[in-house]
C-alpha cells in the first residue's frame, strides 16, 4: 500500500520524467480510469487572476445551498492536497494514497499505449477519480494554464464556463498580446454552453464576445454599472450587486480586498445560471460571506497581510486595496518573485505608489526564483522606499516584524510561493 509522503514524493518528481499529453489522450484516459457512464455538472472557470477565488466563492454558495461540490485548483500554498477538496474539506492523506495508487495502476497498465501524465494532469485525474467515488453533484475545475489546451478541458457539455480578469502572464506560452491571452482563455467555450465575464478591458471584451458568437455560447457579461454602493469596513466589504434574477441585492464578504467584488459577482451571476431551486438569494450572501480564499489579502497574523499578486494587473488590483485599508501607522513590505514573470512592472508600479516606508526585498525557496543582484538593481531606482536584501524569506519576515509597530502593517506580495512560505513560517511560530 502507498503511504501519503511516497505519493507526494512520485507526483512532485513528476516534471523530469514526462510531458503533456493532447487533449484526446487526457480525456481517453480520465474515461478509463473514472470510468465514468453520466455527465457531469462541470462549471469550468479559466483567466488570468482571480480564477481560485471565482472557484472558491461558488463553491461556497454551492455548499450554501445544500449542494455537494467538488473543488480542483491550483497552485497550492502549503500542501498538495489543497488542490482537490469536497466542499470546504481538503482530500484526506489516506484518500489521496489511495487514488494516486489507483491512477498509477492504471496508467502502468497501459504497457506503453500511452506516455505518463505531466504533473498537471496526473493531479486532475486523481481529482476526478475522487470526486467520481464520492458522487459529487457538482464539479468546480480551475485551469491550470490557458484553458483552449489546458488538461481540464475535455468536458464537451459543462454547465456554465467562467472567464475572470485577462492580464499579461505565461505570456510565453500564450501570447504577448492581451488579444492573444484571451483568445486562448476563450479556448473553453462550448456550443450552447453560457459563458460569464466582466466587461473590464474594451479590447478583451471584443476578443471574448467573438469567440462567444462563433462558439454559439450565450455571452453573460457583467458591467461595473451592475455593481454599486461600495463600503469598506474594517475586516469586511459590502456592496450592491445587480442581479439577473433579484434586481439589486446587498452582498458581504469577509474580506477587505476590493478585488474579490469583481470575483464574487463572477460567481454570483454564475449560480444564478444554474437555475439549482436549491440556490437562493439567502445561500447566495451566506455562502459568499463564509467563503475564505488563502493568500488573497488574508491577515495572517496581527498586521500581517498575504497576498498573492503575482503579475502586473494583480499588484495593481492589490495596491487599490492597500491604499484604502485604513492603515494608521507605516507600510512595510515584503517582496520575492519567480524569475518568469514580468517583475520590472510589478516592482515599478510598488515603487512608485508612495505607500510603502520600507522594503524587505527576498529570494523564493525556489529553483525557479528571481536572482537577488538583479532584484537589487530594478528596487534600486526607488531610493524613495528604504529597502533590504535577504537570502530567505523567514530573515525578511523577521527584519519587518523587530520594526513593526501596533498601527503597522506588512504586506507580502509577489508569488504565490511566497504566500505559502511566509504562511508556513507563522504557523509553525505562532508566538512571533
Amino acid at each position: 500500500m502507498t503511504s501519503y509522503e511516497q505519493a507526494e514524493k512520485y507526483i512532485l518528481d513528476i516534471p523530469k520524467f514526462a510531458g503533456k499529453h493532447t487533449l484526446k489522450d487526457t480525456e481517453k484516459l480520465f474515461l478509463q480510469v473514472t470510468k465514468s457512464t453520466k455527465e457531469r455538472n462541470i462549471i469550468h472557470v479559466a483567466g488570468t487572476n482571480g480564477k481560485g477565488s471565482v472557484c472558491a466563492y461558488l463553491r461556497g454558495i454551492l455548499a450554501e445551498a445544500g449542494c455537494s461540490v467538488g473543488l480542483f485548483t491550483s497552485p497550492h500554498l502549503e500542501t498538495i492536497r489543497e488542490r482537490i477538496c469536497i466542499g470546504s474539506e481538503m482530500i484526506s492523506e489516506a484518500d489521496f494514497a489511495a487514488v494516486f495508487e489507483k491512477l498509477k495502476n492504471a496508467i502502468e497498465n497501459q504497457k506503453g499505449e500511452m506516455t505518463h501524465p505531466s504533473f498537471f494532469e496526473f493531479l486532475f485525474l486523481m481529482a476526478m477519480i475522487y470526486f467520481e467515488e464520492k458522487d459529487v453533484e457538482y464539479i468546480v475545475l480551475e485551469t491550470g494554464l490557458g484553458g483552449r489546451l489546458d488538461a481540464t478541458n475535455i468536458f464537451h457539455k459543462p454547465q456554465i464556463c467562467i472567464i475572470t480578469g485577462i492580464g499579461y502572464d505565461h505570456t510565453q506560452y500564450l501570447g504577448n498580446t492581451l488579444e492573444q491571452i484571451a483568445g486562448e482563455k476563450a479556448g473553453i467555450m462550448k456550443p450552447g454552453v453560457p459563458v460569464v465575464f466582466f466587461d473590464k478591458k474594451e479590447n478583451v471584451t471584443a476578443v471574448l464576445k467573438d469567440h462567444a458568437m462563433k462558439r454559439g455560447s450565450l455571452a453573460v457579461i457583467i458591467k461595473k454599472t451592475d455593481i454599486s454602493d461600495v463600503n469598506i469596513h474594517n475586516k469586511s466589504i459590502d456592496f450592491s450587486f445587480y442581479s439577473g434574477y433579484y434586481n439589486y441585492v446587498s452582498l458581504f464578504l469577509d474580506t477587505i480586498a476590493l478585488y474579490q467584488i469583481e470575483n464574487a459577482a463572477l460567481a454570483v451571476r454564475a449560480a444564478e445560471l444554474l437555475q439549482e431551486e436549491r440556490i437562493t438569494p439567502g445561500a447566495i450572501r451566506a455562502g459568499l460571506f463564509k467563503s475564505h480564499w488563502p493568500g488573497r489579502m488574508e491577515e495572517a497574523a496581527p498586521g500581517v497581510y498575504i497576498d498573492g499578486a503575482h503579475n502586473e494587473d494583480g499588484v495593481e488590483a492589490f495596491i487599490e486595496t492597500a491604499c484604502r485599508d485604513g492603515c494608521k501607522g507605516r507600510r512595510f513590505l515584503l517582496f520575492g518573485v519567480v524569475e518568469d514573470k514580468q517583475y520590472e512592472a510589478m516592482i515599478r508600479k510598488l515603487g512608485q505608489a508612495d505607500l510603502f516606508e520600507r522594503a524587505a526585498i527576498t529570494v523564493l525557496d525556489s529553483e525557479r526564483s528571481a536572482a537577488l543582484d538583479r532584484l537589487k538593481k530594478i528596487w534600486g531606482q526607488y531610493e524613495q522606499i528604504s529597502c533590504s536584501y535577504f537570502d530567505s524569506a523567514q530573515t525578511a519576515y523577521k527584519s519587518l516584524l523587530v520594526d513593526k509597530q501596533e498601527e503597522d502593517m506588512i504586506y507580502i506580495v509577489g508569488s504565490l510561493y511566497l504566500a505559502g512560505q511566509i504562511k508556513a513560517l507563522i504557523r509553525r511560530s505562532p508566538d512571533d
